[in-house]
C-alpha cells in the first residue's frame, strides 16, 4: 500500500511540475508591429527561421549599460547564422537619450522606443531592466531572463539552436 501511495504521489508531483513548466515556457510571441528609431518597420518576431532576443533596457540602468557590449558582440558573432536582436527602450527613457546612446555605442541591431509602454505590457508587464526574452526559430518563447545575461550560457544556447 505504501509503494502505491508513493507512486501516486510521484505521478501527481510530476504532472504538477509539467503543468507549471507549460505556463512559463513555449508561449507565443505577441504579434506586434513596431518602428525602430531609424524608421524601420519591424514585427517583434518574423517567421524567417531566426532565433530572436528581445531585450528590454533603459539608458539609466547600470546592468543594461554593462550588458549592451555583450549583446553587440553576440549579435555580430551570430547574426550570419540567423540571430536577431531587438532592443526595446522602456517608456520612461527619454527618446533623445536612447538615440544618443545607440549612436555613441554603434548599436547594430534595431532599437525601438516603447513610448506608451504597450510593448512591455504585452510581455506580461515587464518592469525590470534588463529583461531579455529568448525566442526560438518556431516563434516560441523559451526563456525570460531578468537581469544581465550570462553570455557563456547564451552562446551555448545559440550554438545549439542555430545549428539545429
Amino acid at each position: 500500500m505504501a509503494k502505491k501511495s508513493i507512486w501516486l504521489l510521484l505521478v501527481l508531483l510530476t504532472l504538477l511540475v509539467l503543468f507549471f513548466l507549460s505556463l512559463t515556457t513555449n508561449k507565443k510571441v505577441p504579434e506586434i508591429a513596431v518602428t525602430s528609431i531609424t524608421g524601420e518597420a519591424i514585427k517583434l518576431y518574423q517567421v524567417k527561421n531566426n532565433f530572436t532576443i528581445i531585450n528590454f533596457w533603459a539608458t539609466d540602468c547600470p546592468g543594461c549599460i554593462k550588458e549592451m557590449p555583450g549583446l553587440v558582440d553576440t549579435y555580430n558573432q551570430f547574426r550570419g547564422q540567423g540571430l536577431e536582436i531587438i532592443a526595446i527602450s522602456m517608456s520612461y527613457d527619454p527618446p533623445n537619450q536612447v538615440l544618443n546612446f545607440t549612436q555613441k555605442n554603434k548599436i547594430p541591431f534595431p532599437v525601438v522606443l516603447d513610448v506608451n509602454g504597450q510593448i512591455a505590457q504585452s510581455f506580461e508587464n515587464i518592469r525590470l531592466t534588463p529583461t531579455s526574452i529568448l525566442i526560438d526559430k518556431n516563434g516560441k518563447i523559451i526563456d525570460k531572463v531578468i537581469g544581465e545575461l550570462d553570455f557563456n550560457k547564451l552562446n551555448a544556447l545559440l550554438k545549439k539552436h542555430l545549428n539545429s
